[in-house]
């Protein structure tokens, strides 16, 4: 595991910090993508102990963005957007963007900005690849203070706290395809994404050590094998909505 996102406002730093001190002695193994606001580059690089910030993901800022390239602050740089168009004029207009993060799972697919990033050479790192706790198959409710308990308009997968019982019968419905090879139901899904596309960087979240090892493990497990891969795509024919664009 090398790549880790993360932004500076994730704690109030915090994030950056914790992972800075993991990173000790071992920075140059590794690949912070993160996030950034006016004056956020050099708290970054200061929490993390980097020199250069290695990828960022701005909203508009190509020129400044290729100049912090120039300078040696940042190594690349990419674009967060679930809009196709916006992938494109954004990763078209610098020669150092190098990546696009989207919405992306099995339930949710947005083939549009694979083609961007097959046009334009660029990884596409998946946010969401869990469907926020949606495909670990877990149905426990939280609290109002997670934000799965807010119920804020953007997310479909729960509803005060639970997965709503449309989720949770599409899951079902995929469950045996995903785990027909002995993989967890997160593993599974992690799988398909690996076999989608090889330019698929998925950054499922954990809480504890043990959903960071599973995790991790679906890495050594590889893609989702082909005839598992093409029963997940019948199964969900025309139940898998594109990503609203942001």
């Amino acid at each position: 595991m090398t790549l880790f996102d993360t932004a500076s406002n994730y704690g109030a730093g915090h994030s950056e910090r914790v992972l800075g001190r993991a990173l000790a002695g071992r920075r140059d193994r590794a690949v912070i993508a993160t996030k950034f606001g006016n004056r956020a580059d050099e708290a970054t690089r200061e929490w993390t102990g980097t020199d250069a910030a290695p990828a960022y993901a701005a909203l508009d800022l190509v020129d400044t963005l290729e100049g912090l390239v120039a300078q040696g602050k940042i190594r690349a740089y990419g674009w967060s957007t679930d809009n196709p168009d916006s992938a494109r004029a954004f990763a078209g207009a610098g020669p150092h963007c190098a990546a696009v993060q989207h919405d992306e799972s099995v339930l949710l697919d947005n083939p549009a900005t694979f083609a961007v990033c097959d046009e334009l050479d660029l990884a596409s790192i998946n946010r969401g690849p869990l469907a926020m706790g949606l495909l670990t198959g877990s149905d426990r409710a939280v609290g109002r203070d997670d934000v799965r308990g807010m119920a804020p308009d953007w997310l479909v997968w729960f509803t005060d706290g639970r997965p709503t019982p449309e989720w949770s019968a599409r899951v079902a419905r995929i469950r045996d395809a995903l785990t027909a090879d002995g993989r967890t139901l997160a593993q599974g899904a992690l799988g398909w994404l690996l076999a989608r596309s090889p330019r698929t960087v998925p950054i499922p979240g954990c809480r504890t050590v043990a959903q960071a090892e599973e995790n991790f493990a679906a890495l050594a497990l590889g893609p989702l094998p082909a005839d598992a891969y093409a029963e997940v795509e019948r199964l969900l024919t025309d139940l898998r909505p594109t990503p609203a664009a942001r």
